[in-house]
């Protein structure tokens, strides 16, 4: 049976058409009063009624995709969850019925929002501020990146047309994983007359890669360990070989500023890389045959921790799919600057995201790899593995106090279901409800109200103070 909350879909494609209720009906063959109870989502859109509105209406099924608005859901709970909302007693239910009913006005709403978060300056000086000092900024949410996500989301994180093209590639100029680095200068000299440098960090300044197009020159800095110098080479020859194809992906996204189109082209031009390095047939089966050992894939086709992680979410091929993994980058601060998510799980749009992720974890061991089981509050359960990465080519900054070294977090991980392709899993219980680390998306929409890392109160339950009383966290609902 079809999701039962489709009757603003079904109503949409009625108006849409200019049909009464009785003559739509007429052509699905059901009563008018049964449309009329599908609109109002008091009867299910069952799958016989769903084929015939495809026959009759030449409509693509993916319109009444259950898990598009579930992600919609999501994406309205985590945004309304703002203090801003605070006042208007928005509870879920009323969510879930604006996405039943009219998932276009839910979408608006949510772009409107984006746009006003990314718009919002600072008004108000900090308090006992004299005039002319530095004023408090509310900093931009970046909605070029965020439309770029959204982009990659809709795509499943996988673009085949590229894939293609890496294959054609390593076809045409006879790749090697053992001699790739060198494969690829030749390939950028003989097909681009392009001609690679590596150059001192003090010549580079704070750049990692420059392409001098009347020069015909790529400089590299010597900073960059060789897989990142590899990943710039494909880079490099995406941008110069197949910009048809990258342009081509990208005009689909109908991007709204230039910074998101530039973005966009920048990520096509990544996957490439990533796709060049490890190419998907050959690292799909090994991934498999190793059981997903990071370390082993790392050594075998010559790439970062990261690098290894990311081609793995972007597995997606249809009928030669891997795991079905998510990823997450983060900084200490719990700043996410990546995310990819094949497995289900929900992760954090706007502000924080859980502390109890594994991935935050991670910075109080450095390099060790660590695992977790978790659980969000509907029943769905995880299997993660996390660690630290330096980021490739930035160095240590040194002050007065001694050197400090940036870190950032990878997270990976897929369905408990699927837990056992991994060889991190052995000897975990993965069925051991004890073994369940209770996580959440975020504070605001958590329904865990006797989280004792809870940061924030929770939207959907009435914030209690007994003053007479403390619990382990100010917002933790106390028995």
């Amino acid at each position: 049976m079809a999701d039962a909350k489709m009757g603003g879909k079904v109503r949409r494609l009625r108006q849409d058409r200019q049909l009464t209720q009785a003559q739509m009906a007429e052509r699905l063959g059901i009563s008018p009063s049964y449309l009329n109870l599908i609109e109002n989502n008091q009867r299910p859109l069952t799958v016989p009624v769903l084929l015939k509105l495809a026959q009759h209406f030449s409509i693509d099924l993916d319109v009444f995709n259950a898990a598009e608005d579930g992600n919609l859901l999501d994406d309205l709970m985590e945004a309304f969850a703002d203090p801003l909302f605070d006042a208007h007693g928005i509870k879920a239910a009323d969510l879930r019925e604006l996405v039943g009913i009219a998932p276009s006005l839910g979408r608006a709403l949510l772009a409107l929002y984006r746009a006003n978060r990314g718009s919002q300056v600072a008004t108000r000086a900090p308090e006992g501020a004299a005039e002319g000092e530095d004023r408090m900024l509310e900093l931009p949410s970046g909605m070029p990146s965020e439309e770029v996500s959204d982009f990659i989301a809709g795509h499943g994180n996988y673009f085949g047309a590229l894939e293609q093209a890496a294959q054609s590639l390593w076809s045409a100029q006879e790749l090697s994983v053992e001699t790739l680095y060198q494969d690829l200068t030749r390939v950028l000299a003989t097909r681009f007359a392009v001609d690679v440098s590596v150059l001192p960090a003090s010549a580079m300044g704070n750049l990692l890669r420059e392409y001098k197009s009347l020069q015909r020159r790529l400089c590299l800095s010597e900073l960059l360990p060789m897989s990142s110098r590899t990943f710039q080479l494909a880079h490099q020859i995406a941008l110069l070989g197949f910009r048809d194809e990258i342009d081509k992906l990208a005009a689909r996204g109908k991007f709204t500023t230039d910074e998101a189109d530039v973005l966009a082209r920048q990520s096509l031009a990544n996957y490439f890389a990533g796709a060049v390095m490890m190419p998907y047939e050959r690292f799909r089966e090994a991934a498999a045959s190793c059981r997903h050992d990071l370390d082993i894939l790392q050594h075998r086709f010559g790439a970062s921790f990261e690098q290894v992680c990311h081609r793995l979410t972007t597995l997606r091929r249809p009928g030669a799919e891997g795991v079905s993994f998510h990823l997450i980058r983060v900084d200490i601060a719990g700043n996410i600057s990546k995310r990819f998510s094949a497995s289900g799980i929900r992760i954090a749009r706007f502000g924080a995201a859980c502390p109890r992720w594994n991935v935050y974890d991670a910075f109080a061991t450095p390099g060790m790899l660590r695992v977790q089981v978790s659980q969000m509050p509907d029943g769905a359960a995880f299997f993660c593995v996390a660690r630290t990465v330096a980021p490739a080519g930035r160095p240590a900054t040194r002050g007065p106090f001694g050197p400090r070294v940036s870190q950032l977090a990878i997270g990976l991980g897929c369905p408990v279901a699927q837990a056992s392709a991994l060889v991190y899993a052995d000897g975990v219980k993965l069925d051991d409800p004890q073994a369940m680390n209770p996580i959440g998306v975020s504070c605001r929409i958590c329904e865990r109200t006797n989280c004792v890392d809870r940061a924030m109160p929770a939207l959907h339950h009435k914030l209690e103070i007994d003053e007479n009383r403390r619990g382990v966290s100010a917002y933790t609902l106390v028995n």
